[in-house]
């Protein structure tokens, strides 16, 4: 009489495939960890000697420029092989003129030299655009992106940062429709040192208590981190059979 084998789940080892020992854990290699240990100097050192070299250059171009216009006997009482002694100077001597131009004395000496310049066709046009920059850039009087707002773009509904500047001059609001206006730069993410500069209602412009330095660094952050608002993912169970 045959013996029939008792039905029932066969034995783990005759199905390797579900039944497999799980994996041993993942060992980093010699070669990953001196990539990681290399990128992670290179984030540290780097920074410090791209700052370095730039503070570097622009001390070298400023000596440069005006050592050779101190007169000889100066350096009688400092050696000019000093390096920053050509940016001492400059900025005493850029303190002064301004001293100098507070005064009304002074005041009609650059007015002198402003008319002067207008009448070249061709100076008379860089001048004043160089001046523009630098007054919006390094004037304490004025406002030119020490405000930051919110305005509604690219879309309805939707609100970017920027950098709130200054009402247009006449030539432009002229052309312009009745009202307020006022102009704004919105910069761009990653660089924020370009994009885009553009004339609009003062009403459409809402000012938030936000220093210029912090927004690109929020801008950034915003970017750079894509995966703040997503849920976790779901792990997947293997169900064994």
């Amino acid at each position: 009489m045959n013996q029939q084998t008792p039905a029932g789940p066969r034995p783990a080892t005759e199905d390797p495939i579900l039944f497999a020992p799980p994996p041993a854990p993942h060992r980093a290699s010699f070669g990953a960890g001196l990539r990681t240990w290399f990128l992670t100097g290179l984030i540290i050192a780097g920074p410090v000697t791209v700052t370095a070299w730039i503070v570097w250059w622009f001390v070298s171009t400023v000596d440069g420029w005006v050592k050779p216009l101190v007169p000889s006997y100066f350096y009688a009482y400092i050696p000019p092989e000093i390096p920053g002694i050509g940016v001492v100077i400059a900025f005493l001597g850029l303190t002064l003129l301004g001293f100098l131009a507070a005064n009304l004395l002074g005041r009609s000496l650059i007015k002198l030299g402003e008319t002067i310049l207008d009448r070249m066709p061709i100076v008379r046009g860089i001048y004043k655009s160089v001046k523009q920059i630098f007054e919006t850039v390094f004037s304490q009087s004025g406002t030119g992106f020490r405000r930051v707002g919110l305005v509604e773009f690219p879309a309805k509904g939707m609100w970017s940062i920027v950098f709130i500047s200054t009402p247009p001059t006449q030539t432009v609001a002229s052309h312009l429709p009745p009202g307020a206006y006022t102009s704004v730069f919105l910069p761009c993410t990653p660089n924020p040192t370009t994009g885009f500069y553009f004339y609009l209602p003062a009403d459409q412009v809402i000012e938030v208590s936000l220093t210029p330095s912090s927004s690109p660094r929020r801008r950034r952050s915003f970017r750079s981190s894509p995966n703040r608002n997503r849920p976790p993912a779901r792990k997947r169970q293997v169900k064994a059979w």
